[in-house]
C-alpha cells in the first residue's frame, strides 16, 4: 500500500490517501491546529510530519492507523520540514524567526537551534549526501547546512524573497524562486552568487526540474 499525504493548508487538516493500483481512496481528514503547510517522512515511510504554521507546532502522524503520535510547540511560523538522512533528527526552517530548529523526533524534543538568518523558510539537499540548502526569505539569503555537524557551513545572497530551490543534476547550480520580485534566479554554488535571473509570474513559489542532483 502506497501513502498520499496532503496539507489542507486553508482547511486546517491533513488528508490521507491510500492507494492500492490505480484506486486512490481518502482514508481519513486529521483535523488539526491552524495551516498545516509542508510535510516530511521517516525512513520508513511509517510516519508523516506536518508543520502548523500559524500555531507554531509540528504533528507526526502514523500512517498506517492515521493516528497522532505527538505534537510539540515550537517557535514562531514553523514552514520547510526536512529529515536528516540518517532518520534521525527533523529540520525546520522557523520563518518567523531566524533559525533552523531540530527536533529529535523519537523523543519528542528540539534539541538544538541552527542560526541561519531572518525568515529560514524551505529547504533543498544539495545533492552531495551531506549539504543542504535553506531559504531566508526576510534575510535575502541561502544558507548552506552541514547534515553531519548539524552547523552553518556558509551563506549566499539572494535578493527578492528566496523560496523553494532546485539543483541541477551537476549539483553546479540554484535555481530559485524569488518570491518578492518575479524572477527566478539562478545561483552559482561555486561563486556563491547570483549569475542570471529570468522574469516570470507574480510571487514565484515551488520549482522542479525532472533532471535534477
Amino acid at each position: 500500500k502506497k501513502w498520499f499525504v496532503v496539507a489542507g493548508n486553508r482547511l486546517n487538516r491533513v488528508d490521507i490517501y491510500a492507494a492500492n493500483g490505480e484506486d486512490l481512496k481518502l482514508v481519513k481528514a486529521v483535523s488539526q491546529s491552524k495551516t498545516p503547510s509542508h510535510i516530511a517522512f521517516s525512513a520508513d515511510s511509517q510516519n508523516a510530519f506536518v508543520t502548523l504554521q500559524d500555531s507554531d507546532e509540528v504533528v507526526a502522524i502514523r500512517l498506517p492507523d492515521q493516528s497522532v503520535l505527538w505534537k510539540l510547540k515550537i517557535g514562531a511560523m514553523p514552514a520547510g520540514i526536512w529529515m536528516t538522512p540518517d532518520d534521525k533528527h527533523l529540520l525546520v526552517g522557523m520563518t518567523g524567526a531566524d533559525y533552523v530548529d531540530v527536533i529529535d523526533w523519537r523523543a519528542q524534543k528540539s534539541v538544538k537551534r541552527i542560526l541561519t538568518a531572518k525568515g529560514a523558510h524551505n529547504f533543498r539537499p544539495l545533492g552531495d549526501g551531506r549539504h543542504l540548502l535553506v531559504s531566508n526569505r526576510v534575510e535575502n539569503s541561502i544558507s548552506v547546512i552541514d547534515q553531519a555537524t548539524l552547523e552553518k557551513k556558509y551563506d549566499i545572497p539572494v535578493p527578492g524573497g528566496p523560496d523553494c530551490m532546485e539543483v541541477t543534476a551537476d549539483g553546479k547550480f540554484i535555481w530559485v524562486t524569488q518570491r518578492w520580485i518575479k524572477q527566478v534566479g539562478v545561483v552559482d554554488v561555486a561563486q556563491r552568487k547570483v549569475v542570471a535571473t529570468i522574469p516570470v509570474g507574480r510571487s514565484p513559489h515551488g520549482i522542479f526540474f525532472v533532471n535534477n542532483a
